[in-house]
């Protein structure tokens, strides 16, 4: 029996299974298990040529997993009707478990399933029951249901660490995929201007990558943790903090592409649904498999569960009807993109969309509001990022503008 691990800093876990499963090294048969205090142990196969350890171990008593929670709660005596209230998935970010409970759920079983999530992500502390959203900046409302209680962490992915504290902002698991697409698309030394930064969701892979970006957010505490990224990231020369709004920001220079990370930067127009509709928890099939994005392989830590959509965990408040005039509510915020460019480059509007319709609304309005502005399109390409709630997609559409 193979019970190699690998002794790593706990706060640099995401980033050692990264590069564990880059290897082909990391055993996903076993959990990750707590070493002491500081440190965590990751099973391994063989020893990691390019991954760096503090100490390669052999484990006295390998924690190997189980199919999942239903197995979990079912040896705590909990009967199938139950098993089938619990919750169909949730989200580790940094060492925080966030899953969101049906209403009306009883807090005794809220603290059960709290704690035997915590006991399936060895390397998680706190798990938080995510209940919406709350007030104009859109500041998550959550609760501790298990575990130290400490919400503040460092989540990274494909290199990129994000400081956040999730009981004061926002974050979407299921937009990793998109994140690290953004460090792909940018050429070094491009200007870029980031609309909607938060704590710097695509500037930070956009700066690594060596674009100059100009990232706005009009949260004091999102901003905080974007400036703090920054330099922990190492692109504080690269990336400009501006605490505003998007929509007042006038940039020196024109930019070449522009990031509008809000799902609902179109507004109402592409969903055709409220807020408080589109931010409502969707329901799913149940199975023994997990995901983060659809189409893309579940590494069991980003999005685990039982099959399921899953519910947006990242948007800020709408604007009013500005500068983008008659087309939408929000054009304002895409004619502020089309000033940025000064009418070359490349826009990526992110909406929430009806399935059956995007991306076909989704470009109607992006050129709706172009021709306005007496913009040209020269060019959309559309990709969905992941399901934003049932019969809704959060897409994302590449825009050039003129000759881009």
């Amino acid at each position: 029996m193979n019970a190699l691990a690998v002794v790593v800093p706990k706060t640099e876990t995401e980033a050692k299974l990264d590069g564990l499963e880059a290897e082909g090294v990391y055993d996903d048969a076993r959990r990750v298990t707590a070493h002491d205090a500081e440190r965590v142990e990751l099973p391994v196969l063989a020893e990691p040529r390019a991954t760096t350890f503090d100490a390669l171990i052999e484990q006295d008593d390998p924690a190997f997993r189980t199919a999942g929670l239903d197995d979990r709660l079912r040896e705590r005596g909990w009967d199938e009707e139950a098993i089938a209230a619990a919750p169909s998935s949730w989200a580790v970010v940094g060492d925080v478990v966030l899953v969101t409970f049906p209403d009306g759920y009883d807090p005794a079983d809220r603290t059960t399933v709290g704690e035997v999530l915590l006991d399936l992500h060895g390397e998680a502390e706190t798990v938080l029951a995510r209940d919406g959203v709350r007030g104009e900046a859109r500041e998550p409302a959550v609760t501790v249901v298990a575990g130290s209680g400490d919400t503040e962490t460092i989540h990274t992915e494909h290199g990129t660490k994000y400081a956040l504290d999730l009981a004061e902002v926002m974050f979407s698991p299921g937009n990793k995929a998109e994140r690290a697409r953004m460090g792909e698309v940018v050429r070094e030394g491009e200007r870029v201007l980031d609309m909607f930064a938060g704590v710097g969701y695509f500037a930070l892979p956009m700066a690594r990558a060596g674009a100059s970006v100009t990232a706005v957010e009009r949260n004091p505490t999102a901003f905080r943790y974007l400036a703090e990224n920054a330099q922990l990231n190492g692109v504080a020369g690269r990336v400009e903090c501006v605490l505003g709004d998007c929509r007042e920001y006038e940039s020196v220079d024109p930019v070449e592409r522009v990031v509008m990370g809000y799902y609902d930067s179109l507004g109402g127009y592409s969903a055709g649904r409220s807020d408080a509709a589109a931010d409502a928890p969707a329901g799913g099939d149940r199975g023994a498999t997990s995901g983060t994005e659809p189409g893309e392989a579940a590494d069991g830590r980003e999005m685990s569960g039982r099959a399921g959509d899953e519910s947006e965990w990242d948007g800020r408040a709408g604007g009013e009807r500005g500068r983008g005039g008659g087309t939408d509510p929000r054009s304002d915020y895409l004619a502020a993109a089309l000033d940025a460019l000064d009418g070359s480059g490349t826009v990526h509007v992110h909406t929430a969309c009806p399935e059956g319709l995007f991306p076909a609304r989704s470009i109607e309005c992006v050129r709706a509001v172009c021709d306005e502005r007496g913009v040209g399109v020269s060019n959309v390409e559309s990709r969905v990022v992941k399901t934003h709630s049932e019969g809704v997609v959060h897409g994302v559409l590449d825009a050039t503008i003129g000759d881009g």
